[in-house]
């Protein structure tokens, strides 16, 4: 029987490398996939009335509805769900096969039962009610995909928690996990290199509202001899509110390959999130891609990074403390990188593993019904 994957995201392909990048990249080997992403406006092109943009990108079908230059952002939700739900299904067909319509975010409930899948897959990666600028019909959209999906994911502990207080009992916990192999290069570099003559922390993400900006520049202000490197683009906030001094840098937007390069450069890495209704779901994938590339990690309380890896992040709650954390961890010269304990960790959460258990139970595979082997996958 031929399998099918269609893909319903947020997040667009081409971005930060993130949940849906690393599951999709493994899913999709060996059948069609399809990621539909948000309507855009192609640059340098002259659009009329709304179309379907498909392009074929690193093994998978990119879909995305191309419209007239509109001056604000489009979602899934706004006035062209009509041409989502009327020309998908034409472009791809009623299905063949099993079709496994899998969403991340639930304002494409309705294009999804369009699609007419055999399994609606959704992966809760965030809670996106909680963001900057969130829809307001998320909250409605939220209750209504989790009761409609045969199938529900949680991407951490307090995300999983939200969902099974919402009613999916049965939502399985998969946290974000890494790839242990692609950082490795940045361990072997920095075992390699002389030590920097300034030293540098440095955070690698999407610069948004989860940031604690004041805590940035108080920081930078406390270790002037430091470089603070802040790599990834800026989303959801204006750029002149970025803190700016002379030890901060920023380097924008990396591809995902270059990342091990661009992480060897660090001596400590940074999560310095604000403690707010946005972060207090999340559970960061940086977090074990840091820590991967044998670097340090200093941390806001971020619940779920205190409950799975408050024994290997130093968590601290302010400027000062994330100085002193720095100095610290500065002098421990990379003996952080051989600690065992570590290496079991990271192959704990191994994405090859974490996407061969969700592929299990989203296509067609049996469920998990035993109560004691579902406390086992919740608890790894």
């Amino acid at each position: 029987m031929q399998s099918e994957l269609v893909v319903l995201s947020h997040l667009r392909w081409d971005w930060v490398w993130q949940r849906p990048q690393q599951l999709i990249s493994r899913l999709g080997k060996g059948r069609r996939t399809w990621f539909v992403e948000e309507p855009v406006t192609p640059p340098g092109q002259d659009v009329e009335h709304n179309r379907l943009g498909v392009h074929e990108l690193d093994g998978i079908t990119r879909v995305r509805l191309e419209i007239p230059e509109q001056g604000r952002h489009v979602g899934f939700f706004d006035e062209v769900l009509s041409d989502y739900v009327a020309q998908l299904p034409e472009l791809l067909g009623p299905p063949q096969g099993e079709r496994v319509v899998w969403m991340y975010t639930p304002l494409a409930l309705e294009i999804a039962l369009a699609l007419q899948p055999t399994t609606l897959v959704y992966d809760v990666m965030d809670d996106l009610a909680a963001f900057k600028d969130a829809a307001p019909e998320l909250v409605v959209r939220q209750r209504q995909a989790l009761r409609r999906a045969d199938v529900v994911f949680a991407g951490g502990r307090s995300l999983h928690r939200s969902v099974v207080r919402q009613g999916r009992e049965d939502a399985h916990l998969f946290s974000s996990g890494v790839s242990a192999q692609h950082y490795a290069p940045a361990r072997k570099a920095a075992d390699a290199a002389a030590p920097n003559p300034r030293p540098v922390a440095g955070y690698v993400g999407v610069l948004d509202e989860r940031l604690d900006l004041d805590l940035l520049a108080g920081l930078a202000a406390a270790l002037p001899e430091w470089e603070i490197r802040m790599i990834g683009p800026t989303a959801k906030i204006d750029p002149q509110d970025l803190p700016q001094a002379d030890n901060i840098v920023y380097w924008g937007l990396q591809e995902y390959g270059d990342l091990p390069r661009v992480m060897a450069g660090l001596d400590v890495a940074l999560m310095p999130f604000a403690l707010n209704e946005a972060t207090k779901s999340i559970s960061p994938t940086k977090t074990l891609e840091y820590l991967a590339a044998g670097l340090p990690v200093v941390s806001t309380a971020v619940p779920d990074v205190v409950t799975d890896f408050g024994e290997v992040v130093q968590v601290r709650n302010d400027a000062a403390g994330f100085a002193a954390a720095c100095e610290a961890l500065r002098k421990q010269e990379g003996a952080f990188r051989s600690d065992p304990a570590l290496r079991r960790l990271l192959k704990r959460h191994d994405w090859d593993d974490i996407a061969a258990r969700m592929e299990h139970l989203a296509f067609g595979a049996s469920r998990l019904d035993d109560p004691q082997e579902r406390e086992q996958e919740n608890t790894a």
